[in-house]
């Protein structure tokens, strides 16, 4: 029998103005409530059926919930704010162009039009095994489709894989964890501030889910603070094509020098692993020395150690060993200093 593609599921469409009534909707509803924001990713899931929530909670008339504001310790993004916007935010421009590098190379101009902050680091992984309805380990099954002597893996993990081997796809969530972003979240309990990199989970945790949001909870707003503020810059993407496409590697770092030595540092990698990685040996190893290709090289050897490659992703090597070099050492044309 043929699959049938692009008929949705029927679903309760809810449209809270609040980000309180959109919480509590979600605390009433549990597992049968999909959030939408930009719709981008969601909207995939519903055509192809393979999500099927009886409730879906629209956030796009939640006007708290959009928008920058500057505030005492940095600034304050809201979940539903748009890529488009946080891309062309003279502030975030000035101050913390990382991000807004890290926003304008996500897809193409009319999907960041739509595409939110919220729904670009809480969007799930793109395995093409589990987005089709394959019964894998992350879908509840007992084995990874792209792991096998005839898997298709080139997308896939070269670091943390535990079972699965799929990958975070997002491009903003690797610059977020560079710049010490705080995300706000509004659970039953009230709201909880957690650091960027601890939103994110992996499979040797949770293996149906990419990050910590649990039944009742949401993402509401994206601090970022004015520690990193107008450091040295660095974001690359690299991908197939030049728009529309997810990353098949991205790296972020923020660093602060004293002359060309480099006093303090965070770098972070994405599509690497089914969470984004700080590389915390990499920040550890550079600091005190000479911000120059060959502490790069050292850097980009020291982050791939532990690397197991798949059958056709053993590229990815080269490139995050790379990437890394470039991030550390510098690289003129690429880099976009404050």
């Amino acid at each position: 029998m043929a699959v049938i593609r692009d008929v949705m599921p029927a679903f309760q469409l809810y449209q809270p103005s609040s980000a309180a009534d959109a919480q509590k909707l979600l605390e009433q509803n549990g597992q049968d409530a999909l959030v939408l924001a930009g719709g981008l990713d969601s909207m995939d899931w519903l055509k192809d059926r393979i999500k099927k929530p009886k409730v879906v909670v629209d956030l796009g008339g939640v006007e708290g919930l959009k928008g920058i504001q500057e505030t005492g310790d940095g600034i304050e993004i809201g979940a539903m704010t748009t890529l488009t916007d946080i891309a062309e935010n003279p502030v975030i421009r000035q101050k913390y162009n990382l991000l807004a590098r890290a926003a304008e190379l996500v897809a193409s101009p009319q999907i960041r039009n739509q595409g939110t902050i919220g729904g670009n680091v809480s969007q799930d992984t793109r395995c093409w095994y589990y987005r089709a309805g394959w019964p894998c380990y992350r879908a509840g099954g007992n084995v990874c489709y792209a792991d096998t002597p005839v898997g298709r893996n080139r997308e896939h993990a070269i670091l943390h894989a535990e079972r699965c081997v799929a990958v975070n796809p997002s491009d903003t969530a690797p610059a977020l964890i560079a710049l010490d972003a705080k995300f706000v979240l509004a659970t039953p309990k009230g709201n909880q501030t957690i650091d960027a990199e601890d939103y994110f989970l992996g499979p040797d945790i949770d293996i149906t889910r990419m990050n910590i949001l649990r039944p009742g909870w949401l993402l509401t707003s994206i601090q970022v603070p004015l520690t990193w503020a107008r450091a040295d810059f660095y974001f690359e993407k690299v991908r197939d094509r030049n728009v529309w496409d997810f990353p098949l590697m991205n790296v972020a770092s923020a660093m602060k020098s004293s002359g060309n030595t480099i006093q303090e540092v965070r770098i972070a990698v994405n599509a690497v692993a089914a969470r984004p990685l700080r590389l915390k040996k990499v920040e550890d190893s550079v600091r005190g020395k000479p911000r120059n290709a060959a502490t790069g090289e050292a850097a980009g050897k020291l982050a791939v150690e532990g690397a197991e490659p798949l059958q056709f992703n053993a590229y990815k090597i080269p490139l995050m060993r790379n990437l890394v070099k470039r991030a550390i050492g510098g690289v003129e044309e690429a880099a976009w200093a404050s």
